[in-house]
């Protein structure tokens, strides 16, 4: 656990879902959190309060992840509060874990929905690496969130496949990119998962059972599950792992 101290940690989407448990995995093992959210700053604070309470150390951040402009002031106050809280404006691991989804096809996705789909899912972590690389260490870590609909045809999330293929690209080319300066970049690309996300389409036991019967080790997935694939790339142990796109699905569709 103690291979983790020191390390300071950056989350967008942290307040909920598998953000939320990213959080608390990261802080558990010894890594200051900067738990970034959008707009629920009471759940954001619940994280913040509960990491503190076990001893750990974090602070919460607010940006819009699909405006390149509240992505800058987020990295503005970002290096001005590493500052003063931590000597140096500097951090370790940086998971782009915030996202949004819609259940909706080809014809009937608007061009409202795709717009947004790709601000938050591509252009946000697009411009969030663009402006925290000169405050990431060397021997970083860069995680981002995928998903399973890259390897499966799944018709009714058509451009929320879209948007998580493009970040498997991203991945690829910044692995390339920063291996120079020793900086990991992986996915991870959970399966079906019980988060605020996909609470209503996994709300009834028909589609728990559904999911179930499709996913080898036979039930949905948790976000404790993700957090922890997430936590070994963020981890000393997984240094000589990058550019690659792991699923963490149990088996869905095997």
């Amino acid at each position: 656990m103690n291979r983790m101290n020191k390390r300071i940690a950056v989350i967008t989407g942290a307040s909920r879902g598998i953000g939320r448990a990213v959080a608390l995995r990261l802080a558990q093992v010894g890594s200051a959190v900067v738990v970034h959210y959008g707009a629920n700053h009471e759940a954001a604070d619940e994280v913040v309060g509960r990491i503190e309470r076990n001893g750990g150390t974090a602070f919460a951040l607010q940006a819009d992840m699909g405006s390149v402009a509240d992505i800058a002031r987020l990295c503005t106050t970002l290096k001005e509060e590493l500052g003063r809280r931590f000597g140096e404006p500097r951090f370790d691991i940086l998971v782009n874990n915030a996202g949004i989804a819609t259940r909706v096809g080809v014809e009937e996705t608007s061009e409202e929905q795709f717009d947004r789909l790709f601000d938050v899912n591509v252009k946000g972590p697009f411009f969030m690496v663009q402006r925290c690389l000169p405050l990431l260490r060397d021997n970083g870590r860069i995680i981002n969130l995928s998903s399973v609909v890259t390897r499966l045809a799944t018709p009714g999330v058509a451009a929320y496949s879209m948007t998580k293929g493009a970040v498997n690209t991203l991945t690829l080319l910044l692995a390339a990119q920063l291996g120079p300066r020793g900086i990991t970049v992986n996915a991870v690309a959970p399966g079906a998962t019980d988060t605020d996300m996909n609470a209503a389409w996994l709300s009834s036991p028909e589609a728990r059972e559904s999911v179930a019967d499709a996913t080898a080790l036979g039930r949905v997935g948790e976000p404790l599950d993700i957090a922890g694939l997430v936590a070994f790339l963020a981890s000393p142990d997984s240094g000589w792992v990058t550019g690659q796109c792991i699923e963490a699905s149990g088996g869905m569709r095997l």
